[in-house]
């Protein structure tokens, strides 16, 4: 640990992981990580994550950290915008059908059709008669998926509503972060409540034995990643697929090849 890391014990008596400990344990989920991917291309697997939690719990942060040392063509991140007018008028579940994996890919939902359980449901973005459809519908249209053979993982991530404030205060006089702070955050702040009882509801209601919800204790960032990639290793059945070994042919000879004169523009060196 650096001489200015701060060490933060969070609500459940830990203290923040240090970070030496937390790259090397990264370090190794990450070559399990590869190896996953091999695994998924070789099987022609197909595999559905949704990352969902309170505002400001770290979701994004976890995606990037899982898709750092894998291909982009076989990890598919999703992270669909406001529905359009036409995506509206389209039955709900519509435009996420799209983005379903094909063989060997696994797809990572930041947010998904849940949408509907939470945003949607508190900032009033959906009728009532459409939430409660949703909630009887989504348990069985999940079933589906994977009765039709997809592996379908869902994440929590749960904060504090302390630690929810220190985060967005940390937004509000961060200028790299500031990009992070909307007004439909500061909503969620202010209706803390509100969102405790719509998930509270979605969970009574699509917590399935088929397809139940994984809750990732989320105040402190370094372990909610760690323990999120590691739940999620252990939940597919991946194994090593043999790899030949790569040899680095040598380099052809130049035959006369000398570089030219050229004036090319590099970039000034103020580093």
């Amino acid at each position: 640990m650096g001489e200015n890391e701060i060490v933060k014990v969070t609500p459940n008596g830990k203290s923040s992981i240090k970070r030496k400990e937390y790259e090397k344990e990264i370090a190794k989920l990450d070559g399990e990580l590869v190896k996953l991917q091999f695994w998924i291309k070789h099987t022609g697997a197909r595999i559905v994550v949704l990352f969902e939690g309170r505002d400001a719990a770290g979701k994004g942060g976890a995606i990037k950290r899982i898709t750092e040392r894998v291909s982009p063509r076989v990890f598919r991140v999703v992270a669909l915008p406001a529905p359009s007018e036409r995506e509206r008028s389209q039955i709900y579940f519509q435009r996420y059908f799209e983005h379903l994996p094909a063989a060997g890919e696994i797809v990572i939902f930041d947010r998904s059709w849940y949408n509907r359980t939470g945003v949607e449901r508190v900032m009033g973005f959906c009728t009532d008669e459409e939430y409660e459809r949703f909630l009887k519908v989504c348990p069985a249209w999940e079933r589906d998926i994977i009765n039709a053979g997809i592996v379908l993982i869902k994440y929590w991530f749960e904060i504090s509503a302390d630690e929810q404030t220190r985060r967005f205060s940390e937004r509000m006089t961060d200028p790299r972060k500031l990009w992070k702070l909307s007004p439909m955050d500061l909503e969620s702040h202010r209706r803390w409540y509100d969102y405790s009882r719509a998930r509270d509801a979605m969970f009574a209601a699509t917590d399935t034995p088929e397809s139940p919800w994984h809750v990732i204790k989320a105040d402190d960032k370094r372990r909610a990643r760690l323990n999120c990639i590691a739940d999620l290793l252990s939940s597919i059945p991946y194994k090593p697929i043999p790899q030949e070994k790569a040899l680095l042919p040598p380099r052809q000879k130049s035959k006369g090849y000398e570089e030219p004169n050229y004036p090319y523009r590099f970039v000034p060196e103020k580093y």
